[in-house]
């Protein structure tokens, strides 16, 4: 089996792992068709972890998959080898206190393939609890399965800002989770969207998925612009969805009193510093997002119904072998790389 690991800062290398053996019962055995690569792997990639959770080495990254039913697992039914379907990465345990309250999200025994010690999807076969499989509709290329994962997370963050027919947002970073909560916020009745990104592809991709104002942050003081746009008032809602050169602080900023805050972006520094004299006196409610929570049905019953929406950001398509080149390219922003897939 052909795997890809980061086994150093920056650096894949392409291994013969063992077979993957028979799936247990209750496990389905799927190949992998379809991987996309998220923020949060660049992450892994430039800066040897996400967040404070550092990478330890050699080990396999990738959680935006699609695949292929390939043997099931005595005691699964619904399922037939051949079958599509978008593979879930995370795996929760349903009896602590935040599963029982609806939580999933941050269950307190989460699994979450992509992570130290579970492997990720950059790999050719993987067995998974027949839970962590969902039916890819028949309209849906495997390219297409992979943004069913990301967008889940979109809509998660979504509900979370409770999004109002009429209202005006912004969005800073118009990256693979930019673009998808710039459509979103569009199926959602924003009334108009602003883009903040400083990569010209990538703000061309946001005006095509629904932004109605790209703004290059560095030829244009987005708060100045927003704020003059909006009669001093601000947007309803912001998205940080770049944590970096200070777009939480802008956020805080263009917000209007009493809106909301939401912080989808995984910011690379463990601190940082926040302007609290606008929260407080706007008092602003910042909200942080944590993956999704019961949202992956709907993503893909969303992306079924409107697959033009969001296939705009699938950008490259790659073998796995090309993995190094790739992560290089996402990390450099060439060649108006926005979402890239592997095809193990």
């Amino acid at each position: 089996m052909q795997v890809a690991e980061l086994y150093q800062p920056r650096t894949f290398r392409l291994i013969d792992a063992a077979p993957v053996p028979d799936p247990a019962p209750g496990e389905i055995q799927a190949r992998v068709s379809a991987v996309g690569i998220c923020g949060s792997d660049l992450h892994s990639f430039s800066d040897g972890g996400v967040g404070d959770a550092p990478c330890v080495y050699p080990m396999v990254i990738g959680h935006e998959p699609s695949g292929v039913v390939e043997k099931i697992g005595a005691g699964v039914t619904g399922w037939s080898i051949g079958d599509r379907a978008i593979l879930e990465p995370a795996m929760y345990c349903y009896h602590c206190e935040y599963c029982l309250s609806g939580h999933h999200n941050v269950c307190a025994n989460i699994r979450f393939l992509s992570t130290v010690g579970e492997p990720g999807f950059f790999r050719e076969f993987v067995n998974l609890p027949a839970a962590c499989l969902l039916p890819l509709p028949a309209n849906l290329s495997y390219q297409e399965g992979t943004i069913a994962e990301p967008l889940a997370v979109i809509l998660h963050s979504l509900k979370l800002a409770a999004i109002q027919t009429g209202e005006t947002a912004v969005v800073f970073g118009a990256g693979p989770i930019g673009l998808l909560t710039i459509a979103s916020l569009k199926l959602s009745g924003a009334s108009r969207i602003w883009s903040v990104e400083p990569v010209t592809a990538r703000r061309e991709l946001a005006l095509a998925m629904g932004a109605d104002v790209a703004i290059d942050p560095r030829e244009i003081d987005p708060v100045q612009q927003i704020l003059a746009d909006t009669g001093k008032r601000g947007v309803d809602v912001s998205f940080d969805c770049a944590a970096k050169d200070n777009t939480t602080n802008q956020c805080l900023y263009v917000t209007r009193n009493a809106g909301r805050v939401l912080l989808t972006g995984i910011a690379t520094e463990s601190f940082i510093s926040l302007d609290s004299n606008p929260m407080r006196r706007k008092e602003l409610p910042v909200i942080t997002v944590r993956r999704s929570n019961h949202d992956s049905e709907t993503a893909l019953r969303l992306l079924a119904a409107e697959p033009r929406r969001f296939s705009p950001m699938l950008t490259h398509t790659r073998p796995l072998s090309e993995i190094q080149r790739s992560f290089e390219q996402l990390e450099r922003c060439e060649d108006g790389a926005a979402k890239i897939v592997l095809t193990p």
